[in-house]
């Protein structure tokens, strides 16, 4: 290769935008929340503890990868009656099953910063496929996610007993995600 190639290979290297493959984000810019009403008053809840593994290059957006575990025992509403219930067995039942867990691999591009990823809920032992859509944005070295899915808490056998019907607590939970990462040294 003569030297002018190798300089406008190397001068297109460094001029390239360096993308981080590996994110690491920040939880005191980020949450996990879920919403919902009981006997007809709406509330909101979010986990305090969660952590995220996540790998995703824009060049490449269906080898992305991301693991989300929640500790399901962190989940706060701010309504002491309520937060004591949830660890419960008919609710989360954290003696048993301490993590909620998403896995997806592959982001789908929606078009500008809309994505979507279809991965894998388990919670209470319960394993669903979900689609989780969500918008992303890149400056710099920080990225931000914004998504939500609304799930059917019967389906993971979320609030059992007196709550098996909607009469108190609907069905439908409104889980949503604001979270803040910054590029893996390296990367």
């Amino acid at each position: 290769m003569t030297r002018l190639k190798l300089f406008v290979l190397a001068a297109s290297l460094l001029a390239a935008p360096a993308v981080a493959a590996d994110w690491t984000v920040d939880p005191a810019k980020s949450t996990l929340s879920f919403a919902s009403s009981q006997a007809g008053e709406a509330f909101t809840g979010h986990f305090t503890r969660y952590t995220a593994t996540i790998s995703f290059d824009p060049a490449k957006p269906a080898a992305a990868h991301v693991l989300v575990l929640v500790d399901t025992k962190s989940a706060v509403t701010g309504d002491s009656q309520r937060d004591a219930f949830l660890p419960q067995p008919d609710w989360f039942d954290t003696a048993k099953f301490a993590d909620a867990k998403f896995e997806a691999t592959g982001f789908t591009p929606k078009g500008g910063d809309a994505y979507e990823t279809a991965g894998t809920l388990t919670l209470k032992g319960v394993s669903q496929k979900i689609t989780l859509p969500f918008k992303l944005t890149l400056a710099g070295g920080t990225a931000h996610a914004v998504g939500g899915v609304t799930l059917n808490r019967m389906s993971f056998g979320v609030g059992q007993g007196q709550f098996t019907t909607p009469d108190w607590v609907p069905f439908e939970v409104a889980v949503t995600l604001d979270l803040t990462a910054a590029a893996a040294p390296g990367d």
